[in-house]
């Protein structure tokens, strides 16, 4: 695909643009299939917070090849791409860059700001969990803000920006906990579970025969942006506004909107930036699909990965083998049924 239809641009009627859309979507999952097998709903999410300009968090097992379908990602748009390996001696600096002494003509020294790795459109955030608190509250700043604060100067991040992080759920020591501020700020918490029996065996044959392919740039960043904005365009309805804010309401164990079986099974629910998030959402999956106004499928397809790192359980719930997954489901269903 050429730059020049990278970058020509989109369909000035939104109907017209959101079948542009779907087209590009499917040329995306087109090319990411030559390298990833299955992982289907990964990838759909994924595209999902690309669009709604949200950021994601990737929880699974070693060896699920979550670094290998963010930088295949990467490579099918055409934008800055950099990787940050978090370890426990990882500084704030690391990430953000740092002023350095440059020696000038005629002898003068000044300092001169060198950017880190976070400036780039797509960052790598790999085992984000094993980073301290004052390395997250960096990287934290620059998710939310799109900006980084050094020696107290302030620099602009470029658009866009998207941040995927990876976290291991079961190497734990080392480990520094993402604190309930820093989670919100992930959009997605993306669970990547094992393959089927037959992905695997896909899985052993394209990975031990010839090198893996190259991919062809499917998106840039003017793109991109102008998928964004189309997405928040998408009309939603008044009932779907309904659905996702009772959702969320019902997630408060200490509110009265909150079911009784829920209060001994949830310490914590969620805040109002996971309203938004769902509706930010239902609107950039309606958008893939080609659907030109949310539908409650849509709503209810990004339910799990909005509100499984936002809805904390009790000990209770635990020990009974129930998580925020489960606890989410029912409270669709309940409201479903109520509908």
């Amino acid at each position: 695909m050429s730059d020049r239809s990278l970058s020509s641009p989109l369909p000035d009627d939104d109907v017209a643009a959101i079948d542009h859309l779907r087209a590009t979507y499917g040329r995306l999952t087109q090319e990411l299939a030559k390298v990833i097998v299955g992982q289907n709903d990964v990838i759909e999410q994924l595209c999902i917070c690309l669009f709604a300009r949200g950021h994601a968090l990737l929880m699974g097992v070693p060896g699920l090849a979550k670094t290998l379908l963010i930088s295949r990602l990467a490579e099918t748009l055409s934008l800055d791409f950099s990787r940050i390996q978090f370890t426990p001696d990882l500084m704030p600096m690391d990430i953000t860059g740092t002023d350095i002494l440059q020696e000038l003509p005629g002898g003068k020294r000044q300092f001169e700001f060198a950017k880190g790795p976070v400036f780039a459109n797509i960052v790598l955030a790999d085992e984000i969990n094993r980073a301290p608190a004052k390395t997250q509250a960096a990287m934290l700043e620059a998710m939310q803000e799109h900006r980084v604060t050094v020696a107290g100067r302030t620099y602009k991040l470029d658009s866009p920006f998207f941040v995927l992080a990876t976290q291991n759920p079961i190497e734990q020591e080392g480990t520094y906990p993402l604190p309930e501020a820093q989670l919100d700020r992930f959009m997605f918490m993306i669970g990547v579970d094992y393959p089927s029996r037959e992905e695997e065996i896909a899985i052993a044959r394209s990975t031990t025969g010839a090198a893996l392919p190259n991919l062809e740039h499917v998106l840039d960043g003017a793109r991109v942006l102008a998928y964004q904005d189309l997405v928040r365009r998408v009309p939603v309805p008044d009932h779907i506004y309904a659905f996702a804010v009772d959702l969320v309401r019902r997630t408060r164990p200490a509110g009265k909107d909150a079911p009784e079986w829920l209060k001994p099974l949830v310490g914590w629910g969620a805040g109002p930036r996971a309203v938004q998030y769902l509706i930010l959402g239902a609107k950039a999956r309606a958008a893939l699909q080609g659907s030109y106004m949310v539908r409650m499928e849509d709503i209810t397809a990004v339910a799990e990965p909005v509100l499984r790192h936002r809805v904390m359980t009790t000990f209770t719930a635990q020990s009974d083998g129930i998580d925020s997954i489960a606890v989410t489901k029912r409270l669709v269903e309940d409201l479903r049924k109520e509908g």
